[in-house]
């Protein structure tokens, strides 16, 4: 009897290891992407100066075919922040102006928000997903009038 209970406490033990090693990986899969969606967000916005407002223009294209290409999927975005414009592709933009305003030319930095897509119910009602969601900013644009 004793050889039978510690047989099954080893295969516990062992399924154990192997959900928490296989949820460590597929965070850190997920982690990776929601960077690098954040950073290529970062680096088109100040590209295209901050113009990225329209739907169907250059910038938002180019964006959204990124996206697609790295296989992003955050689905709706949640961010307790109101000032936060969502976006259907899965990311939050805020633009904040910077107050010293010199010849006429409006200086603002945008901030971007991207989500870890880890969709396991339980964990996302406990903890919530704004724990899981990266952020960053541009550096500061000078905006065309």
């Amino acid at each position: 009897m004793r050889d039978a209970f510690g047989g099954i406490v080893n295969i516990a033990i062992i399924v154990v290891f192997l959900v928490i090693v296989s949820g460590y990986l597929a965070f850190n899969v997920n982690y990776t992407k929601a960077f690098r969606v954040k950073n290529k967000i970062i680096s088109t916005y100040e590209e295209y100066e901050g113009a990225c407002q329209q739907p169907n223009g250059d910038c938002r294209t180019k964006i959204r075919e990124y996206i697609n290409d790295v296989g992003y999927n955050a689905g709706k975005m949640r961010v307790s922040d109101t000032s936060f414009a969502c976006q259907d592709e899965g990311y939050c933009v805020k633009k904040v102006r910077d107050t010293t305003i010199t010849d006429g030319e409006e200086r603002a930095h945008f901030e971007i928000i991207t989500q870890i897509n880890i969709n396991i119910p339980i964990i996302n009602n406990i903890m919530g997903l704004s724990i899981f969601q990266v952020r960053g900013s541009t550096k500061t644009i000078v905006i065309p009038s």
